[in-house]
């Protein structure tokens, strides 16, 4: 069977269990009080403000532009969620574009969605292989714009020949390139791939035709983008519900300098030289070595480990600023910091040699991949939701996400 029919039969079937439904409305939640709090952000009031100066389109805007500027807006605090089996943003793809079609729908039916959805993100992630990403291809972007689009083929209630038919035009037009990280391209390519899905889904639902093997074929989206075309991402789809073992953020910077900060937790003294271990493939996504910029901060393993040194919150939106950047004091704690690679660990994993001061030597390690039950989930989540966006908006999402339809959602989103 090709990962075309695959897919089809996937979403046309599917019956997602309710654990797993269970994380992706606390991921919705996540994913849209990172959409609320980014909405000051340059490139949610750039993408704003072009659309106000086309002119009125009505009381909403076209979905494929609600679905544009809400996918940036909630990746433009690179606070959101990550999917590690392929190294990639799920719900800022696929969520806004749910979203953008759900009205008059209920909350149960963008959810089964936004689940569908995501998982085909990653599985078509993995289908594609870690070769793809490590060429420079972002799976955000890539993946994401056909997992958004699978979303919306499953609340459209595509018939399986058009479900195939936007597969194939998501893969003309999906895109978005690793080169991006640290300027305002990163987030815009998740808006990217939240448009993609929904233009896709409404083209084959009004009859554009397009190749049948779109993503597959010799000529395809795999083949013309280092995909491995590996089947066995495919494996148990509909079965293993591999959305369960999703990521959620609790540093406002790139998921990749995570178990390192939570490793520096363990750090007890003065500090004289820390040693950063990860695997090799984060060394080209977030190792900038001296970043010019609140948003290369982002992606700086020794900046955020100089500002965890300096007791300046990573999890603070806040402290990722220009003038943290040019700080000469976090510049010479940065002095203090190697970075290596180790292929021995996983993508989750990250080890920290510490010298102090006083001569003695530790090593700190952390694993993101350390199981993390619903409760504390809520809870973590919860909290930075607080942090984030305040008490009173927090509340309000966290009723929204509970409530029968999704209009509450929207009208607190905007």
């Amino acid at each position: 069977m090709t990962p075309e029919a695959r897919i089809a039969q996937f979403i046309a079937t599917a019956t997602p269990p309710e654990d797993a439904l269970a994380i992706i409305r606390l991921a919705l939640f996540d994913w849209a009080v990172c959409a609320v709090a980014g909405r000051g952000e340059p490139v949610a009031r750039i993408l704003r403000d072009l659309a106000v100066a086309e002119g009125p389109v009505g009381d909403r805007l076209p979905p494929a532009r609600a679905a544009l500027i809400n996918g940036a807006t909630s990746h433009a605090l690179d606070y959101d969620d990550t999917h590690f089996a392929h190294i990639g943003h799920t719900s800022v793809a696929v969520m806004p574009a749910v979203l953008a079609l759900s009205q008059g729908r209920t909350l149960d039916d963008a959810l089964q969605a936004a689940l569908i959805g995501s998982e085909v993100a990653v599985r078509v992630g993995l289908w594609l292989g870690r070769g793809h990403y490590q060429v420079g291809f972002h799976q955000t972007a890539t993946a994401g714009a056909f997992g958004a689009a699978m979303a919306a083929a499953r609340l459209l209630g595509l018939t399986q020949g058009q479900i195939i038919a936007a597969l194939g035009l998501a893969s003309t037009k999906a895109a978005g390139l690793k080169s991006q990280f640290g300027t305002m391209g990163k987030p815009l390519n998740a808006g990217l791939a939240a448009e993609c899905g929904v233009l896709a889904a409404q083209w084959a639902q009004a009859g554009m035709t397009s190749a049948d093997a779109g993503l597959s074929g010799p000529l395809g989206f795999g083949a013309t983008h280092h995909g491995a075309g590996d089947m066995a991402g495919f494996d148990r789809m509909g079965e293993d519900w591999l959305m369960r073992a999703i990521s959620h953020k609790f540093h406002a910077c790139c998921h990749g300098l995570h178990a390192t900060l939570e490793a520096l937790k363990g750090l007890d003294g003065d500090v004289a030289q820390l040693t950063i271990t990860t695997h090799p493939r984060w060394m080209t996504v977030c190792n900038i070595v001296t970043p010019r910029s609140g948003l290369e901060c982002k992606f700086s393993y020794r900046m955020v480990a100089a500002m965890h040194l300096a007791g300046i919150s990573t999890a603070a939106i806040d402290s990722y600023t220009d003038a943290a950047a040019a700080d000469p004091a976090l510049a010479a704690l940065r002095d203090r910091v190697a970075v290596r690679e180790d292929a021995g660990l996983t993508e989750m994993q990250a080890r920290v040699d510490v010298t102090y001061r006083d001569g003695r030597k530790a090593q700190l390690f952390h694993d993101l991949n350390a199981p993390l039950d619903l409760a504390t989930r809520v809870d973590r989540l919860t909290q930075k939701a607080r942090a984030v966006v305040g008490g009173a908006l927090a509340d309000d999402l966290w009723a929204a996400v509970q409530a029968d339809d999704t209009r509450a959602l929207s009208n607190l989103i905007g």
